[in-house]
């Protein structure tokens, strides 16, 4: 037995080598800085980077965090991304293993009755065979590191899928921000439509009033009344639209979330901090999805040493000490002891596939590599996107809200023109449309501003806490 032991240790010291070509990170296609220009706006030099900031320190809306962390509990999605992560850790671990023996204990018994014809001596008789065996059974010697580089490729794949799982987490911390501020906005686009129904349907009643004592003709009347069922219609919609909201943000959640956690309006929200992205692009290497594609570009290159492994002798190797006796009684007793060993070798002499499977891999490899430049592109696109939005929009915000200010008063001049009888209604209704509008076109904007920021922190891969959690487990 201890020979046998210091054989299986000698083979394991020999497979130590890969034929994995060395891994190089590949430069990164896109500048080394953020785009400049108007759009772009003054970098926040006082603001956090984003990788600094964990997401309940980007959130300040207690609300709004109690309804994220419900959202990272019970969401579905995500707990599908950690089941994949729990996947591949167990299909790394069966990997890894069969680089170690399997050790096996085996007992056996056969009988066996011979006729006189068949049996040496001439006579029929009745064989008897009992063992009991202590060893390992076809175990592959990992000379060329076939066996590891395949460990190699799972462990990788297995780490994508953590990243995956990262980045799952935070496009739903994501996903669940931008729900909530949507309800908010349309709750507060419902108040506004209630607010100017109620203020149309006064209108249309004085108005109705002047009609009957012959003061306004018909024509005015006909003209607030289709203000009127244009409110009314105006309420129908953002009343569907709020619980469409409230059921995409519940289905965000997993569950459903209280009332009391649910935002009145808009204005009721604290907005997200404000973040910086820092000079550097290369941050964008932290991002879950580039860490995931070069797990996976790592996956391919590892895989490229087991196809060419594959060119090589395979060694295995069945050994086994134990007892065998003819006679039950005596299976234990001294002087029954065996042993046996029985390596093999397998040399490929002429398969083609081995030839075609070192091309795919190859390739494969060169389609990863592809496929992960492209998404540190995406990235940072993504990111000059977001800055170009966050350097405009507080000017845009500015701007629409000078235009309701400004629409407003038209509003009260037309209204006071059409009380002193200087001008028609119809002044009036297009002030007021006119100012319904720019007050609708007010809540989107305010509602970019918030999400504009979010959307930045995002593009940047997010912070410790968006990107960290309790799934890892050093495999």
């Amino acid at each position: 037995m201890r020979y046998l032991a210091l054989l299986i240790g000698a083979l394991m010291g020999l497979g130590g080598c890969t034929m994995a070509p060395k891994y190089r990170a590949p430069e990164a296609p896109i500048l080394g800085a953020w785009p400049q220009g108007p759009a772009y706006g003054e970098s926040a030099e006082q603001a956090p980077l984003a990788a600094e900031l964990d997401w309940r320190e980007l959130f300040p809306d207690e609300r709004l965090q109690r309804v994220i962390e419900i959202a990272l509990e019970h969401n579905r999605d995500l707990r599908v991304a950690a089941l994949n992560v729990e996947m591949a850790r167990a299909m790394y671990g069966i990997q890894r293993d069969t680089l170690w023996p399997a050790l096996d204990a085996v007992g056996s018994a056969a009988k066996e009755r011979v006729p006189a014809d068949l049996s040496q001596t001439g006579m029929r008789m009745t064989t008897e065979r009992y063992s009991v065996n202590l060893g390992v059974f076809s175990w592959e010697i990992d000379l060329f590191g076939r066996l590891r580089s395949l460990k190699d490729q799972a462990l990788e794949e297995y780490l994508a899928s953590e990243q995956g799982w990262r980045g799952a987490r935070l496009l739903l911390i994501t996903e669940a921000a931008n729900a909530y501020l949507t309800l908010a906005m349309d709750r507060e686009n419902l108040q506004l439509a209630e607010s100017t129904l109620k203020a149309q349907q006064t209108t249309f009643d004085l108005i109705r009033r002047r009609y009957e004592v012959g003061l306004s003709s018909e024509l005015e009347l006909r003209q607030v009344q289709t203000q009127v069922d244009v409110a009314r219609r105006n309420v129908a919609i953002y009343s569907r639209l709020a619980a469409q909201d409230e059921n995409a943000l519940n289905l965000l959640a997993g569950t459903g979330l209280p009332l009391e956690l649910l935002p009145e309006n808009l204005s009721s929200v604290a907005a997200p901090r404000e973040v910086s992205a820092g000079l550097s692009s290369e941050v964008l290497l932290k991002r879950p999805d580039i860490l995931q594609a070069e797990h996976q570009l790592r996956a391919a290159n590892a895989n490229i040493g087991a196809a060419r492994a594959a060119f090589f002798p395979r060694i295995s190797l069945t050994a086994a000490v134990g007892t065998a006796s003819a006679d039950l009684s005596n299976l234990f007793k001294a002087g029954q002891g065996t042993w046996s060993y029985a390596p093999q070798i397998v040399m490929p002499i002429f398969d083609p596939r081995t030839w075609s499977a070192l091309r795919a891999s190859k390739v494969q490899q060169q389609l990863v590599l592809t496929q992960y430049e492209q998404a540190i592109q995406s990235a940072f696109r993504e990111v000059a996107d977001a800055l170009a939005a966050a350097g405009t929009v507080d000017q845009e915000l500015a701007a629409q809200q000078s235009l309701v200010t400004a629409t407003a008063e038209t509003h009260r001049l037309s209204a006071l023109r059409y009380d002193k009888g200087v001008d028609s209604y119809l002044g009036v209704l297009d002030a007021q449309r006119s100012l319904y509008a720019a007050q609708q076109v007010l809540l989107a904007v305010r509602r970019a501003h918030l999400a504009s920021r979010v959307r930045l922190y995002v593009a940047l891969g997010g912070g410790n806490g968006a990107n960290g959690g309790e799934l890892r487990s050093d495999p």
